[in-house]
């Protein structure tokens, strides 16, 4: 699970970082783009600087493949909770008057909300 104080940002592209006691190496991957890219190091600064360079050599193989390098946002997707919570969801929906997919938006923006930035 990625604790979001253990996300790195460069160029609107995010890291995800873990840390290995046993190797004693930080390492991690991009997040939300289509490809896996993975970078490494023994301290915080090294961890910073093979973050960049792996968005940078990224970018730079995505550009060569003429190929999209950010995983698409589409707007969609799929969610699975208790029959139970699903059937209030309805009826709470269907009482507003407003699809279940907008309930689920709506509650999402709100939970959003109520967080600090995330990105």
């Amino acid at each position: 699970m990625v604790n979001m104080s253990n996300l790195m940002n460069y160029k609107n592209y995010y890291g995800s970082v873990e840390y290995s006691a046993e190797d004693e190496v930080f390492f991690g991957k991009i997040e939300f783009i289509n490809d896996l890219v993975t970078f490494e190091a023994t301290s915080v600064d090294e961890l910073k600087k093979a973050f960049k360079e792996s968005v940078e050599h990224y970018l730079r193989k995505c550009k060569e493949y003429n190929k999209e390098p950010q995983k698409a946002f589409k707007g969609r997707f799929n969610v699975r909770i208790k029959p139970e919570l699903h059937k209030k969801a309805s009826f709470v929906a269907l009482k507003r008057q407003i699809s279940l997919d907008k309930l689920v938006e709506l509650a999402i923006s709100s939970e959003i909300g109520k967080k600090e930035s995330y990105y």
